[in-house]
């Protein structure tokens, strides 16, 4: 069952603030002094999920409106300066490239003045089920043999 939003996004208080652009969204949340680590800023690992959760959104969704299954095969997180506890952090996450089965987003997250507290990477591998057969387009693989002139679906 998917739930929305999902768990982490709850867990985290993550929001969605704005998908009004194919290929881009903006996230939101402010973090509580229990994501803080022993120094007093918000744990690094926190920062990866704010960042692939919104990466993650930005590329399942990437194809025209149509969600596709897929997961994320690598991260990297550049951390460029602490986030401080109880400012609202952004998280502007977008699709830079891809193509049928994989999709590379980044995503800046910058603190309440705009300065830049971490970049990052995340490499998505799109479910075979769901590989769209050009931009935009998508197609169970069922649908893609039989285009294919196969008449019997292969064993998963």
């Amino acid at each position: 069952m998917t739930r929305e939003p999902p768990n982490c996004e709850l867990t985290l208080g993550i929001t969605c603030v704005d998908r009004s652009q194919p290929g881009a969204t903006v996230w939101s949340m402010v973090p509580g002094e229990h994501m803080a680590n022993p120094v007093g800023v918000v744990q690094g690992g926190l920062l990866s999920a704010f960042a692939i959760a919104g990466m993650s959104s930005v590329a399942l969704t990437n194809r025209r409106g149509h969600r596709v299954d897929g997961s994320s095969s690598e991260l990297k997180i550049s951390f460029l300066r602490a986030a401080p506890v109880g400012q609202r952090l952004t998280c502007t996450a977008r699709v830079v490239g891809g193509g049928r089965r994989v999709i590379f987003a980044e995503a800046e997250i910058t603190d309440s003045s705009g300065a830049l507290i971490a970049k990052a990477s995340s490499t998505y591998l799109l479910t075979p089920d769901q590989v769209p057969s050009a931009p935009g387009e998508i197609r169970s693989a069922d649908e893609v043999r039989a285009a294919a002139g196969e008449t019997q679906p292969r064993p998963g």
